[in-house]
């Protein structure tokens, strides 16, 4: 196939990029042209996607078989995209995101749950909404927490800087509020065995981790990860309404339960997760922040100060 990625030089489109090419694809990605192409031979058309004048002038003459649109978030980043290539591709596929559910009591979410229109993500379901209307050929998958090498979100390395550097851990809560986390490489895959299954046109899917986990455990995951003993660790536990934090963030994940069945996308799509969390926070461990030399960059931890100061 002739795949469109837009982005694909960062994060997951890396991982989907270099799987599609090694599968035999002809992969052409979209972006600003800030990052190499992550594969040599590439094809990079370069251009700003929030501007649908760039999209409809650089995209019009190209055709393509699918479409991965892995970086939008509103519905004006992908409508022009959808506009244009109706009726033209075999299938879309949309990232969407599990921060589109509405908080509830009954766990886990799963993909008929209703949704939150005041959540962060209510541009990935206003996208989905308007992918079926407009009849698109889409599936679109729902991630929970994304993690792994080349991660930009400061989320298991929030873990890790303050591990490596024998610093407390401040978790929000009594530490047991329950999470999950899906590592990067799983989630190309996923993506991968979408692209032409007839069976996902129409379907979305929750793609995560297999286990769910407490706060306090991924704390502890993640300790065994840089190879220490999780009794070697320190958590203190805090309440976050005692603090004004301003606008940034003390602790990398919402303060919530917040974990999805992922039954849907193992059965339907023969898809199973490769990592574990202790070997996933592993990889990401080795590969990514000890071969980038995170553990001995300088780190702000004053809002630590601010919490264990109480």
């Amino acid at each position: 196939m002739r795949v469109l990625v837009m982005g694909g030089t960062r994060f997951i489109g890396v991982y989907l990029t270099k799987i599609l090419v090694a599968q035999g694809h002809e992969v052409v990605l979209f972006n600003r042209g800030n990052k190499p192409a992550p594969v040599a031979g590439v094809t990079q058309i370069h251009g700003d996607r929030t501007d649908a004048s760039q999209i409809q002038d650089k995209l019009a003459g190209e055709e393509f078989d699918a479409i991965f649109d892995n970086n939008g978030r509103e519905l004006s980043d992908t409508q022009p995209l959808a506009d244009l290539f109706a009726g033209k591709v075999k299938h879309f596929v949309y990232m969407s995101s599990a921060g589109v559910y509405l908080k509830s009591e009954q766990m886990p979410h799963i993909e008929g749950d209703s949704v939150d229109p005041k959540s962060r993500h209510k541009g990935k379901f206003a996208t989905e909404q308007y992918l079926s209307e407009k009849q698109l050929p889409f599936t679109a998958i729902r991630p929970t927490y994304i993690y792994g090498p080349l991660n930009y979100n400061p989320l298991e390395a929030w873990f890790f800087d303050r591990i490596v550097r024998d610093r407390p851990l401040p978790i929000p809560g009594t530490g047991n509020a329950i999470t999950q986390l899906g590592h990067c490489y799983d989630l190309a895959q996923a993506m991968m065995v979408v692209l032409g299954n007839s069976q996902a046109i129409g379907q979305i899917y929750n793609v995560s981790g297999d286990r769910y986990v407490t706060f306090d455990g991924l704390a502890q995951a993640c300790a065994i990860a840089a190879g220490k003993s999780p009794e070697d660790i320190q958590i203190v536990h805090y309440d976050p309404k005692n603090f004004d934090f301003g606008k940034r963030k003390a602790f990398p994940m919402r303060s919530q339960h917040f974990f999805a069945d992922i039954h849907k996308a193992k059965t339907e799509l023969n898809w199973q997760p490769k990592y574990d969390l202790v070997s996933g926070l592993k990889d990401s461990f080795e590969t990514d922040y000890l071969a980038q030399g995170k553990d001995k960059v300088e780190v702000d931890f004053s809002l630590d100060d601010q919490i264990l100061k109480g």
